[in-house]
């Protein structure tokens, strides 16, 4: 198993004590960085279509900084200013406090999950009859709305950005051992880019199971994924195909 060529479909990281680069020096690999997709707010004309009234809900759930972001942006360009007594739920800690980029942070509005669905409704559980919106991106997971809706919670899911494919028409996709795969979005932009592009030897990775449905939807065989029981991060799995390719 010759493994010679890695790309990464995302940007390069700017910390050289990054996981990927440890690898490449390690089993002397070539580890490249190519950002697969881009992400793309709606326009207002467009959330307008949608009809819904930010000042209509008293909780808005956030899953992601982007959600954040895309939030914010388009109440200020239709011109809603967001009352104080809005209430903000989020899957981390770490999106919790992005919020205060534009509001100021006060646990009484905003409040945490430890990362799991499942905690995330059981501190929503006191606004069961309250109006929640939850933005979200126009590929996503249908796991949160799908347990929201189970368990009776009043919301209305709003499309607020959407991935868009990179055109990577100057990579030589051909020279690569191993392709990794971070969201379904990234295949489509690999058969967008190079519609006769025939996998044969190979190895394709993914990061979550919407990912690698999307590689055998497509038709592709799927050699690594994660997270799985023994590992948890895409640069653990690929540590562990190259020690089985030394041996």
């Amino acid at each position: 198993m010759s493994i010679k060529k890695i790309l990464i479909s995302q940007p390069k990281p700017a910390n050289p004590k990054n996981s990927y680069f440890e690898l490449a020096e390690k089993y002397e690999v070539e580890v490249d960085f190519e950002k697969f997709i881009n992400i793309e707010g709606v326009k207002v004309n467009e959330f307008r279509k949608t009809k819904v009234d930010l000042l209509k809900f008293g909780v808005v759930i956030f899953t992601s900084k982007t959600a954040i972001d895309n939030y914010f942006r388009l109440a200020k360009e239709v011109k809603i200013k967001i009352p104080t007594t809005m209430k903000y739920y989020c899957i981390n800690e770490s999106i919790a406090y992005y919020i205060q980029k534009y509001i100021i942070y006060r646990k009484r509005k905003i409040a945490f999950a430890d990362g799991s669905i499942e905690n995330l409704l059981e501190i929503l559980k006191k606004y069961q009859d309250e109006k929640i919106l939850l933005p979200v991106a126009d590929v996503h997971k249908p796991t949160i709305p799908n347990k929201l809706k189970k368990n009776g919670f009043k919301f209305t899911k709003v499309v607020l950005y959407r991935t868009v494919s990179t055109d990577i028409k100057k990579v030589n996709i051909n020279d690569y051992d191993i392709i990794t795969f971070f969201s379904p979005a990234g295949i489509t932009t690999l058969i967008e880019n190079f519609p006769d592009f025939e996998q044969g030897k190979t190895k394709f990775a993914a990061f979550g199971n919407e990912t690698a449905k999307a590689i055998r939807k497509a038709g592709y065989k799927l050699n690594i994924k994660v997270p799985s029981k023994k590992f948890t991060s895409m640069s653990m799995a690929l540590e562990d195909f190259l020690k089985k390719r030394d041996k």
